[in-house]
Formats: C-alpha cells, sequence, structure tokens
C-alpha cells in the first residue's frame, strides 16, 4: 500500500466519523426535545391527579364533611421521626373548620409486618381520638395477613381496621393498645396476628406522638417545616 493511499482513506474516515456524530447528535436533540415537550405539557396533569390521589386517601380517614379548609394547603412537612418510623420527609395536613382545629392527617409505617413495612395513615382528632385509619401499602401474605386492608378484607360489613375507628387512650388506655393475644383490646385473626400486631403498636406510638406534638404541628405556618422534635 502506498503512502498516497494511506492519505487518501484518513480524512475519509474522519469524515464518516463526523458525519456519524452529528446524526447522533442530531437524534439526541430532537429526542430531548420530544421529552422534554412531552413533560411540560403532562406536567399540569400529573399534578392534578397527583393531588387527587392524596386527597383521595385523606378522606378514606377524614369525611369531608367535618372540615372546610384546604388540605392540599394548609399542611406542615415532617422530618423523619422515630416514633413514626418515618425515614423521610413526610406531610402532615391539618383539618380545620371556622378556623378551628378537628384533625391531623399523619403517616407513619409499621416496620415488622409479616413480609416487610406496612404504611399508615391515621386521622387524629383534636380531642386525641383515632377518627380512622387505613393502609397504604403493604406486602403481607393474600387471603391471610392482607386483611389489614379493608379493599382485601372479606368482612366487608365491619373491616378489621375499623375497630380502631373513635378510639383514643381514654377509652383504651396505651397499655391495652394491643392485639388480645398480647394481652390487649383488639381482634386479630387467627394465624395472622403478625400483620394485626404490627398495625395495632404502630398506632398506638403515632397516636401518642401526635397527641404529645398536636398543639405543635396546629400552631406552625403553612407548609413550614416542624424542626426539634422528639
Amino acid at each position: 500500500m502506498t503512502d498516497t493511499d494511506t492519505s487518501y482513506r484518513e480524512p475519509t474516515a474522519v469524515r464518516v466519523s463526523l458525519r456519524t456524530a452529528t446524526i447522533l447528535l442530531a437524534y439526541m436533540l430532537v429526542f430531548t426535545g420530544v421529552v422534554a415537550g412531552t413533560y411540560l405539557s403532562t406536567e399540569a396533569q400529573i399534578a392534578v391527579s397527583a393531588e387527587a390521589e392524596k386527597l383521595r386517601l385523606v378522606n378514606e380517614v377524614l369525611p369531608v364533611s367535618l372540615y372546610d379548609n384546604d388540605l392540599l394547603r394548609d399542611h406542615v412537612l415532617l422530618p423523619p421521626q422515630t416514633a413514626l418510623n418515618t425515614m423521610g420527609e413526610t406531610t402532615v395536613y391539618r383539618a380545620r373548620r371556622e378556623g378551628r382545629p378537628v384533625a391531623l392527617i399523619v403517616e407513619a409505617i409499621a416496620p415488622d409486618g409479616y413480609s416487610g413495612k406496612i404504611g399508615l395513615l391515621l386521622a387524629v382528632s383534636a380531642e386525641g381520638k383515632l377518627l380512622a385509619l387505613r393502609v397504604t401499602q403493604h406486602k403481607e401474605t393474600p387471603g391471610l395477613g392482607d386483611y389489614i386492608d379493608p379493599k382485601k378484607d372479606r368482612n366487608k360489613r365491619r373491616p378489621w381496621i375499623t375497630q380502631f375507628n373513635g378510639l383514643g387512650f381514654s377509652e383504651v388506655p396505651q397499655t391495652l393498645w394491643r392485639v388480645k393475644k398480647d394481652g390487649g383490646n383488639f381482634d386479630q385473626m387467627a394465624g395472622a396476628t403478625i400483620s394485626a400486631r404490627a398495625v395495632t403498636n404502630a398506632s398506638a406510638r403515632a397516636l401518642s406522638w401526635v397527641d404529645a406534638h398536636q398543639a405543635k404541628l396546629f400552631s406552625l405556618a403553612a407548609n413550614q417545616r416542624m424542626e426539634a422534635t422528639e
């Protein structure tokens, strides 16, 4: 092969490489533009859907007839709490009626479910009663431990989780806020005690924490981050 042949092919290879790189760059720019445009066009819709889902869960534990403020605007941010077993920042929604405190909606985690963590949402009244409790996520055994979720509970007339409704430590002392198998007040399904125990114990810890911090939670400005909690 001659020097002339080599000098001919080298510029050609460079031109091919540059052309390929240019085409790839163009494709990347077009793809990025399409993705960005799609995101911007759907961002508002996604935000609306997310707020609707939050409100749906909140309304499961707190009837809309009990409050008249905008819960999605009247909230405070909560750093991780040991008593609630939360690992990241969560949101506490504050329900009011005619400006007066009605209830707090708080997230908590039961870390010791049969198949892992169980997410909880609690509505606690200004009088310290657990208005309602719902499981927001779990991996409990289908047909056995998943009765903690009212959608999976076969007892549709009185789901297991509704036995907590309207109770506080004045009705059931904290020492008895356990399943009956552990000497407490609350029922559990035979053969599936672990799931019920996890939810019951976590709800007691959460209710105690809310009782201790309720006044401060209601006093903070909307969207403020609560600090120095125990």
